[in-house]
């Protein structure tokens, strides 16, 4: 399998994920964020804030930004370097 990592902004560029946004925040849902390497669930966000500050908060770091009650621990982990990484070893960032 690959993955990759995104640069930063990128995730901007992605009309469909932003529509999907408008979507989950019209109807009031979060949205599910998956390893790109084993498809399990390993975010759901927004919790404990609103859409519009997940996504300023997002847009503000270059890439979706998680916070601590949005993060489903049973498939991440964080290491003593501050890497976040997935219990498959994907690399979800620092």
């Amino acid at each position: 399998m690959c993955s990759y990592a995104e640069h930063s902004g990128y995730f901007q560029k992605k009309k469909l994920f932003l529509k999907d946004a408008e979507k989950c925040k019209k109807a009031n849902k979060t949205m599910l964020f998956y390893d790109s390497n084993t498809g399990k669930p390993l975010y759901e966000a927004p919790k404990g804030r609103g859409w519009d500050e997940f996504l300023r908060e997002s847009r503000a770091h270059g890439w979706p930004s998680f916070r601590d009650p949005e993060v489903i621990w049973d498939d991440v982990r964080c290491l003593k370097n501050g890497e976040a990484v997935s219990m498959a070893g994907t690399h979800l960032g620092h």
